[in-house]
């Protein structure tokens, strides 16, 4: 049994930010980085299965904004390095939440240097700015909203909306600091955010090539192809409505079931397996115990 945990373990964590190896998350003791043990973001972004399936559901509604689509078809290789992107999102939002200070610090300086590299022309010949804090705030939000959906579904339901109107507030600071302005802090905000911003959001070829290349992408080993698909799926179903009808994408009730069992079946699993990730590390440089 030791042997298939760590062969798990090894497979879901060459999915995440720590296989770069860029960030000691045990160093230096004592430092709670940029929020701390008792915050709400660090319960949201703790668990691996809601964070997959929040972090796909999060790619797609991203891709409905023009301006930022364009800047991602037009300054990275993601067709060809998918897997790198995931890693490079989750060593961001793994960092900030649960690295010291100083390495939290380092991503969002480099992020924020990154950002001022991507400039271009959009498709509809607008000109765009990963800087854009209009364009800031809604990667974030379509990020945050999607995690917090992921974990109300599959972690913790039962998760108070005060604790949860926390959690906006809590991440709106990481927003901020990239330049992002008239950050929703509140459900009630980010459902206003995003009633408003609708009708900026469409689906074009770009958009369907993004879903190409999410349905294509390869699985790390056969072991893991199976579980891939159903966090894709689930994904998708995560989706809102009217995100879902733009991208002619969605399933029948019976199918929503079956990808909803599906994914609380295997994510007790995946928890069994994963004892060394960064929240993980993170309890241990405060000194505090494992999470059970």
């Amino acid at each position: 049994m030791e042997f298939i945990r760590r062969r798990i373990e090894s497979q879901v964590l060459g999915l995440t930010g720590l296989a770069l190896g860029q960030i000691d998350f045990e160093n230096p003791q004592g430092d709670p980085g940029l929020f701390g043990p008792d915050t709400i973001c660090w319960q949201v972004h703790g668990d691996f299965t809601s964070m997959l399936i929040g972090g796909i559901g999060a790619l797609m509604l991203q891709a409905l904004h023009p301006l930022v689509l364009a800047g991602v078809w037009d300054h990275s290789n993601f067709r060809a390095d998918l897997l790198g992107r995931l890693r490079r999102t989750g060593q961001f939002v793994s960092g900030t939440t649960y690295g010291s200070t100083q390495d939290a610090n380092w991503l969002i300086d480099k992020v924020r240097t990154i950002h001022l590299q991507v400039t271009g022309t959009a498709a509809d010949g607008r000109p765009y700015a990963a800087s854009d804090p209009a364009l800031l705030t809604w990667v974030h939000v379509a990020e945050v909203s999607s995690f917090l959906a992921a974990h109300l579904r599959y972690r913790n339901p039962q998760l108070s909306g005060a604790d949860q109107d926390a959690y906006y507030a809590e991440t709106a600071l990481i927003a901020e600091r990239l330049g992002a302005q008239a950050v929703p802090r509140s459900r009630q905000e980010v459902a206003d955010y995003l009633e408003q911003i609708r009708p900026q959001l469409l689906c074009d070829q770009r958009s369907e090539e993004i879903l190409r290349v999410l349905f294509n992408a390869p699985a790390p080993s056969a072991l893991a192809k199976p579980v891939g698909a159903l966090m894709l799926h689930a994904g998708i179903d995560l989706l809102p409505e009217w995100a879902a009808q733009m991208l002619s994408l969605g399933f029948n009730p019976l199918q929503r079931r079956l990808i909803r069992s599906g994914v609380k079946h295997t994510a007790p699993l995946l928890r069994w397996a994963v004892r060394n990730g960064s929240v993980t590390r993170a309890r241990r440089r405060l000194g505090l115990p494992p999470l059970r």
